[in-house]
């Protein structure tokens, strides 16, 4: 799966699970811009990811982390043991 489509598919599962509308997001994004990002169309900046997550309740790496669970189809150990070793490398100058 595409990057967009899986960033997508994690805004999309995430929103629901918090039981919020894309109506919901109206503070953040209109509705469109917001199917649009959930059906991969478009590409979030930094700034828009970290005020997405704020409004579903996650930190940013979590709806960063589901989507590219998604995207590569890795279990999420896995991605955390490669994120945590990407940290310890980078701790160690």
């Amino acid at each position: 799966m595409k990057l967009q489509q899986a960033f997508g598919e994690a805004l999309r599962r995430h929103r629901k699970i918090s039981g919020l509308s894309q109506e919901d997001f109206f503070k953040v994004s209109g509705r469109t811009y917001l199917s649009e990002l959930e059906r991969g169309l478009k590409t979030p900046t930094l700034d828009k990811i970290d005020a997405l997550a704020s409004t579903i309740g996650i930190h940013p790496i979590s709806l960063l982390a589901e989507c590219y669970k998604i995207k590569d189809e890795v279990s999420i150990d896995d991605l955390w043991r490669q994120v945590d070793k990407d940290l310890t490398r980078a701790d160690d100058p």
